[in-house]
């Protein structure tokens, strides 16, 4: 590898670059009393050791940190079961008009009339792409959806009187995380159900332990391996016969967006991902949007407020059996504008065409990388591919994680890694419909070196990163206890 003569991003991330007696600015003398001295114990022995730096290198300082922002803006982000996917401009710009922007959350109906005609118009294009009859947009996430859903499916069964015998939740091995933690929080037992060899759900397994004691099965479809269960009909047909409710993660519909819906292939409940599937934010910790979607005989216990039309005027309104509200307002209303943006402009067709690419996307990945990579499901993918990195830790301990840090050393952002948790060592990659041939090509090539480089030289892959500043952190550590400011060495602040 090549030494850069040039100081990289890293070097110019160093606040001590510095030099004693530099300053960026001046700053004028006081025109106010000076303040009496801090009591004892308080103020400091010495001054603090600041950086000293001139108003360029703090400039240059800042600008290095905002390089080291990656997101889908930036380049190729392939976050498998994230769906980080490209956010058109022209949402935010509709969200900011002041119409939106400068309404306030208390207004009364008559006064919000617009907005609540956006959200109402959205409400019925998620039932129309999910297959579903009603709509609650208030969750503040896709997890906060999630929960929402389950608590519905909860007050449905009381409401029949079979709250108490229900209790358990059927989740497959190869769900999200937040399926099981979700079905806790309710209060129900969770049970797992067993991927067959194809990486579909055991219907034997499934069938078993389908009694009047089950609340609902909790399943992704298509699910985290990326794999369309061809049985879908007849599992639910099945959970059905015995009261059971299916309740659809819907955190991968960007794979069948505009071509099939889970309302037709018997589920219940759903909720979206609006970030995944209709271009909202991602990332940062919010702003989020999770709507959920029912069918009629859930509709009585959506959460609290649905926006409901009478003549032409509209309101909010809260169901007869609701299990109340998530949050003090209406949810997260500009990423919904936002969302129905995107659907506005795209409409059916275009829709239509999101699933295709993302599909054709995935495939091409799974085609390209197959034979330098292990796939565990060598079958036909949707939107996303689950490869194994077990064939380059066994034959030169290279892991997967190693193969990710690689990656940033190409200038890509890492896939997931180890889930689904049913894969050894695996890869996740969603390239979404965002990426063009180019791009896809140029992430194969870059997967592909480094197949080549854990055969011929492991130490490098193990290594990696090598061009970041930060070389290998203790994961765990960085995640409890982030160093967040910066501390000058040897001496201390005090």
């Amino acid at each position: 590898m090549s030494t850069p003569t040039h100081l990289s991003i890293g070097d110019r991330l160093s606040f001590d670059l510095g030099a004693p007696g530099r300053r960026a600015l001046q700053i004028p003398q006081p025109d106010v009393p000076e303040a009496p001295p801090l009591p004892v114990g308080i103020a400091r022995a010495r001054p603090a050791r600041l950086p000293e730096l001139s108003q360029v290198e703090l400039v240059r300082y800042f600008h290095a940190l905002s390089q080291l922002n990656y997101g889908v803006d930036s380049g190729f982000y392939p976050l498998g079961s994230c769906t980080m996917k490209y956010n058109p401009k022209i949402n935010d710009e509709v969200a900011a008009l002041p119409g939106f922007a400068h309404q306030h959350p208390l207004q009364p109906d008559g006064s919000a009339q617009g907005t609540l005609a956006v959200l109402h118009a959205l409400q019925r294009a998620l039932c129309e792409l999910t297959g579903m009859t009603a709509a609650a947009l208030s969750p503040f996430a896709g997890a906060q959806g999630e929960f929402a859903g389950m608590l519905v499916i909860k007050a449905y069964h009381a409401a029949r009187g079979e709250g108490e015998r229900r209790r358990k939740v059927l989740v497959p091995d190869s769900a999200h995380g937040t399926n099981p933690a979700t079905a806790a929080m309710c209060g129900y037992e969770v049970t797992s159900v067993p991927s067959d060899a194809d990486g579909n759900i055991d219907l034997d397994a499934l069938s078993a332990l389908a009694d009047e004691t089950v609340a609902a099965l909790m399943l992704t479809m298509p699910t985290t391996l990326g794999l369309f269960d061809p049985r879908i009909d007849r599992i639910t047909a099945t959970l059905h016969q015995h009261g059971i409710q299916i309740y659809g993660d819907g955190a991968n519909l960007n794979a069948i967006v505009g071509r099939a819906r889970l309302g037709d292939m018997g589920f219940d409940v759903v909720h979206t991902n609006l970030h995944k599937t209709f271009s909202t934010p991602h990332g940062g910790g919010g702003p989020g949007a999770g709507p959920i979607l029912v069918k009629d005989h859930m509709a009585p216990f959506l959460p609290a407020p649905v926006v409901v039309e009478d003549g032409g005027r509209y309101s909010m309104h809260t169901p007869v059996q609701s299990i109340g509200r998530l949050g003090a307002f209406q949810g997260n209303v500009g990423v919904l504008i936002r969302a129905y943006t995107y659907i506005r402009a795209l409409g059916l067709e275009g829709l239509r065409s999101v699933s295709e690419n993302a599909v054709i996307n995935a495939n091409y990945i799974r085609v390209r990388l197959s034979g330098m990579y292990r796939l565990p499901y060598d079958r036909p993918c949707m939107h996303e591919v689950v490869f194994s990195g077990s064939w380059q830790k066994a034959r030169h301990g290279v892991r997967t994680i190693d193969i990710a840090k690689r990656l940033i050393d190409y200038g890509f952002h890492p896939p997931t890694t180890y889930f689904p948790l049913i894969v050894d060592e695996a890869l996740m990659i969603e390239p979404t419909e965002s990426e063009s041939r180019e791009g896809l090509d140029a992430f194969c090539e870059a997967m592909l070196r480094i197949a080549a480089e854990a055969e011929a030289e492991p130490e490098t892959v193990r290594g990696a990163p090598h061009t970041a500043p930060l070389r290998r952190l203790d994961e765990a550590l960085a995640a409890r206890r982030p160093v967040l400011r910066w501390t000058p060495e040897p001496e201390t602040n005090r």
